[in-house]
């Protein structure tokens, strides 16, 4: 099985170490990975802001460059969310005008192979113990659009729950946001905060060493309020939990300092 990585933009500009992961994961467990070089952005920041038609372009080129792998895959709620939903809504809206259903038939075919990365893996995969380890307290907070865009529910945790040495901790209020909702974070500034602040308190509480999320943009977001508070735990992706292993940490111990 050859699958497709789609890294996403916030991955590949600020957190190249999930994508890294999320390869170094996938092909432990035997499949083989291609990343398109062609990739953008999916096109969800215009979408959210009502451009809907700047949109199309991306979404198309999407189509193409993804075209012929079994599987997508992406460490992203969101944006996997925007290709299953976000890209469906576009052709339909573009039949609805007259323009053709070519949009809507290239988002429908897509869709149907496009995973956010938990999905492929218990789903598509079967697996739930990926022979991580990860000797530290953890807390997971569900991100809104894994959570109720594409219903992950405890895959998750699931996850979670195999890897080796990992206490799993609970996140009060973790079904809440954050607060970062993508461009909600730029045009409502102080409730973005207020919210990632009361999630930062949570994290705090529950005194886990990392907090754990499927997307790299709430991490950015609640990472951003842990460090201005000067709070202890750290944002890790879930990828770079699941690709670590006993190897990796006990290398890491004794590499010098």
């Amino acid at each position: 099985m050859r699958v497709a990585l789609f890294v996403t933009c916030v991955n590949d500009t600020l957190y190249p170490g999930t994508g890294r992961a999320v390869v170094t994961l996938l092909e432990r467990l035997g499949v083989g990975v291609d990343f398109p070089e062609g990739q953008t952005c999916c096109g969800q920041p215009q979408y959210n802001t009502g451009y809907r038609r700047v949109a199309e372009p991306l979404a198309r080129r999407c189509a193409r460059v993804f075209a012929g792998y079994d599987h997508v895959v992406v460490p992203s709620g969101s944006c996997a969310a925007m290709v299953r939903e976000g890209y469906r809504r576009l052709g339909e809206k573009a039949e609805a005008d007259g323009r053709g259903g070519e949009l809507a038939e290239m988002a429908m075919e897509l869709a149907s192979r496009t995973y956010e990365l938990t999905e492929f893996l218990v789903d598509v995969l079967g697996v739930v113990d990926v022979g991580a380890y990860y000797p530290h307290p953890v807390t997971y907070h569900p991100a809104c659009h894994g959570l109720r865009s594409l219903g992950l529910g405890d895959r998750p945790r699931q996850l979670l729950g195999a890897v080796r040495g990992l206490e799993l901790r609970e996140l009060r209020g973790a079904e809440e946001c954050c607060g970062f909702g993508g461009t909600f974070a730029l045009k409502n500034p102080a409730v973005s905060a207020a919210m990632g602040a009361d999630k930062a308190r949570n994290v705090e509480e529950s005194g886990a060493y990392a907090v754990c999320a499927v997307d790299s943009s709430c991490l950015l977001h609640i990472g951003g309020v842990l460090s201005r508070r000067g709070s202890a735990p750290r944002p890790v992706h879930l990828a770079e939990i699941l690709a670590s292993t006993e190897e990796n940490v006990r290398t890491a111990r004794e590499a010098p300092r």
